[in-house]
């Protein structure tokens, strides 16, 4: 679990598990990226300016991402900001999650929430390890509905009051299971016990990095973070 964390989930780096290789990969896989990738199958111009928009990134992984704070930083339109960040999810840099709906709830409409493919580039270790969390979601989500053909979506849950769950996971557009993600904390998180019982969640997670921890609370299983994946398939 520490050298997934570490190493992230791409092949090369993390078989390799040498801090020097995974320093030049990173290098490497940027400037594929932006010079290759980009530059050949896309219209996109000023790569300068488009490198340091991805820069700004990882630091705002796991929050909900403000499209205008981008776009001021770098003195660009909202919609240029827009288009760019499309692109990174369209070429696989990047995703983002959309809140929950409901009517239960007074769900938050329109904000995102980011994430990146190459968890190993994120500064903040809580920010990785929720990156490391949703990067193995989506993956599930997308397994069961291109394998076993099940309508999976992965959101998050936050209300006008701003309680807040990391994930959850819905399956055939009703709630299936939430998943709140916490370095080390095995006290319940409220938010996760307030949408559990208002959304009538059958399956409710609070997942930790602290290994050998599997145990149950007020109806929320408190699990450890390799115990938990290696569940998902």
């Amino acid at each position: 679990m520490d050298l997934l964390y570490f190493y992230g989930g791409f092949p090369e780096p993390f078989l390799k598990q040498n801090e020097r290789f995974l320093r030049r990969w990173q290098n490497e896989r940027i400037e594929r990226f932006f010079k290759d990738d980009l530059r050949e199958l896309t219209q996109l111009q000023d790569f300068g300016t488009i490198a340091l928009f991805s820069e700004l990134l990882p630091e705002r992984v796991g929050s909900v991402l403000s499209i205008n704070r981008l776009a001021h930083a770098l003195q660009i339109n909202h919609r240029t900001a827009a288009n760019w960040l499309n692109t990174f999810d369209l070429f696989y840099y990047s995703f983002r999650l959309s809140p929950y709906q409901s009517r239960k709830i007074a769900s938050v409409r329109k904000e995102k929430k980011l994430y990146l493919w190459n968890w190993s580039s994120i500064p903040d270790e809580g920010s990785k390890f929720e990156n490391l969390i949703a990067s193995h979601l989506l993956k599930y989500c997308h397994y069961l509905h291109d394998y076993q053909g099940h309508l999976t979506e992965l959101a998050y849950l936050r209300d006008s009051t701003g309680r807040e769950v990391d994930f959850i996971v819905s399956f055939e557009n009703k709630p299936w299971f939430a998943v709140e993600v916490k370095s080390k904390d095995t006290t319940i998180s409220r938010a996760l016990k307030y949408f559990k019982a208002k959304l009538d969640i059958p399956y409710n997670y609070q997942v930790i990095r602290t290994t050998g921890k599997d145990f149950v609370k007020d109806g929320i299983r408190v699990i450890s973070a390799a115990k938990f994946l290696s569940g998902l398939i």
